[in-house]
């Protein structure tokens, strides 16, 4: 948060900028001091949007229960700026900044640059990055151990498979979404050494139509489970499955950074989520920077023993068997005895040592 002495100069001249500052509440005598402990706090999404049903939405969520428990008001203390192309993200954040917002989330790995670019533009700003490490004084990043939940439902696949083949949709092929990948495999490995895994990238996060395409190919060549980490492009896996499913096909989708099962509804065919807990993110950051602790310069970071990744509450399509073996492999992976692999690397180690 920012020094009380910025806060005083802010009042000091909002006698003659209230009219035009579209961030400040309008309510009651600035130059009585009343709004001196307001804390405003706004993101910027990534293309994907706010009603994305995945990334975006758990941050917008994030950031409307931290409002509502801070009495804030929507629209002025705390917002969103959507995008709609990569072009949106500078600007929207600068514009944020200039309402002076006191704490600005970029959402997305894809902002990193432009969250450089501003942090560096304007030094007294608060940024915070979810998915990126931006090593800037004023910036705060957020980031997970997406591998990590990606093992259980990849052990949830495994098990549950009944074609012994399974896939995984990525959006932006990148070191982020590569743990999402990596993870889901070694969980799938785990569980089952025999099933094949198919993978391909989209190579955008908002295009639903060709992640329709890539389930239609996976679903024909046999696999009945696809696990898609891919944002606004995963919902065009959900049209896929659900359309199959009023054929008769049972295929099932893993959903991503929150719980999807309604996503799958009526047709019913998401058999569980990675809950990647965005929300809570959002939540605690801006909590901590409202107390004074902004984690300016820092990384923070959220995993199994943060409870920052998951799986979702949703379980009636998941067997008991496979519930099972995600409590014991949770409990592994959080005593160190299990390393979840990041990258290509790191799979192909510990696929060979399942080997020995």
């Amino acid at each position: 948060m920012k020094k009380r002495t910025g806060v005083l100069l802010s009042l000091a001249l909002a006698a003659g900028t209230l009219l035009s500052a579209c961030g400040k509440d309008e309510g009651g005598g600035s130059n009585e001091g009343s709004k001196k402990d307001a804390f405003k706090v706004a993101m910027v999404t990534d293309t994907g949007g706010v009603d994305d049903k995945s990334f975006n939405q758990s941050a917008w969520e994030g950031l409307q229960k931290f409002g509502k428990d801070n009495h804030l008001k929507k629209g002025t203390d705390f917002k969103y700026l959507q995008s709609t192309s990569a072009s949106d993200y500078a600007p929207n954040l600068n514009s944020l900044v200039r309402e002076k917002f006191d704490l600005v989330y970029g959402i997305g790995f894809l902002m990193a640059e432009d969250i450089k670019k501003v942090a560096k533009q304007q030094p007294n700003a608060h940024l915070a990055l979810v998915d990126m490490v931006v090593p800037e004084k004023n910036v705060a990043s957020i980031t997970f151990k997406e591998h990590e939940g990606s093992f259980l439902v990849g052990l949830i696949a495994g098990m549950q498979t009944k074609s012994n083949k399974v896939g995984f949709v990525g959006g932006v092929d990148s070191e982020l979404i590569k743990k999402f990948e990596n993870g889901f495999k070694a969980g799938v490995k785990t569980a089952n050494p025999k099933a094949e895994i198919f993978v391909q990238y989209a190579g955008d996060f908002n295009k639903a139509e060709k992640g329709q395409a890539i389930a239609n190919t996976f679903y024909g060549k046999g696999a009945d489970i696809i696990y898609h980490a891919a944002g606004g492009t995963g919902k065009g896996v959900f049209t896929e499955a659900k359309n199959r499913s009023k054929n008769g096909e049972k295929v099932w989708v893993i959903g991503v950074d929150r719980d999807q099962y309604e996503e799958g509804l009526p047709e019913d065919v998401t058999l569980t989520s990675m809950v990647k807990r965005v929300d809570t993110a959002v939540d605690q950051v801006s909590k901590d920077t409202k107390d004074g602790k902004f984690p300016g310069g820092k990384v923070v970071e959220f995993g199994l023993n943060e409870d920052g990744v998951g799986i979702a509450p949703h379980k009636q399509n998941v067997t008991k068997e496979a519930l099972a073996k995600v409590d014991e492999y949770k409990k592994k992976i959080q005593d160190g005895s299990v390393t979840v692999p990041k990258t290509d690397k790191e799979f192909k180690k510990f696929e060979a040592d399942m080997k020995k």
